[in-house]
């Protein structure tokens, strides 16, 4: 079975700023001014759901593909709620995390709605992005 190591590296700046360099590329992540950021790029959460859109998103390409799929393109909104007192230290009832996350997506095919529903059914078991957040996966945070 085929195996691919993905690796990023990231540093902490100035107050809030993340830079990360993924293959080259440069992504920001900070918090917004009234968080005590600088608002110079998303917030991990967002970033999480920014990752789990472009998985459903480049799925749907290969899935559509693979499937010759008249594909015009998909619109994916991906929304959750948590309790953000857990984050910032303090005592909460639930988790820190998100309670749950929705995904809506909207395929402009020619397709019935039966078969937009069996579609979107193969992307999220086919993401990577949705099986990890779906399914416990070690995480292991160590010094370097």
């Amino acid at each position: 079975m085929p195996k691919k190591t993905v690796s990023i590296e990231s540093k902490l700046n100035e107050q809030f700023v993340i830079e990360s360099d993924v293959r080259g590329h440069k992504l920001v992540i900070d918090q917004p001014a009234n968080a005590g950021g600088s608002d110079t790029g998303v917030t991990p959460l967002e970033m999480v759901f920014v990752s789990l859109a472009g998985c459903i998103g480049t799925i749907g390409r290969i899935v559509a593909m693979q499937k010759r799929i008249a594909l015009r393109g998909l619109s994916i909104k991906v929304e959750g709620d948590l309790d953000t007192d857990g984050l910032l230290g303090k005592p909460i009832e639930g988790r820190i995390g998100f309670e749950g996350i929705t995904v809506t997506v909207d395929v402009d095919a020619d397709m019935t709605d039966e078969e937009k529903q069996a579609f979107i059914h193969e992307l999220d078991r086919r993401c990577p992005v949705s099986e990890n957040l779906l399914n416990a996966t070690p995480v292991e945070v160590k010094p370097a």
